[in-house]
């Protein structure tokens, strides 16, 4: 299990699969920082697309900016896009949430809020290959 805190990117979009499942997608955006051997300063972001399949109703308060500590695993894909020139991407498969406060302007007033709990491996027995993104 892995866990990555970061700022969502957008508002979370709720999408319905063919069977009915819904699934909660939503972008996270890690920043860090490092110092080379010189000395410089450079920054980092790392961005992953990010998939919840335990409760839809998550999707209200996952808006754009709001911090959140999150649970799950990672994966990755690659794909040639219609440009023909090869893209990849990181996801992560969340199976909990901590909101960490609103949008970052505000944040240091909001108090901290456990929105889910995990509850067990959400992805066991999910054979169906539909993804979301």
């Amino acid at each position: 299990m892995n866990t990555i805190v970061g700022r969502n990117t957008r508002n979370a979009e709720i999408n319905t699969l063919k069977n009915d499942r819904q699934v909660v997608n939503f972008s996270v955006a890690i920043n860090d920082s490092y110092k080379t051997k010189q000395g410089e300063r450079r920054e980092l972001t790392t961005y992953y697309n990010c998939s919840y399949w335990i409760n839809p109703n998550v999707a209200k308060i996952l808006t754009k900016g709001t911090l959140v500590e999150l649970s799950g695993r990672v994966s990755s894909n690659a794909w040639i896009g219609k440009d023909g020139e090869i893209h990849s991407g990181l996801n992560f498969h969340t199976s909990s949430i901590k909101l960490h406060g609103g949008s970052g302007k505000n944040s240091e007033s909001e108090p901290k809020q456990n929105v889910t709990q995990e509850t067990g491996n959400p992805f066991a027995g999910d054979t169906d290959d539909d993804l979301p993104f």
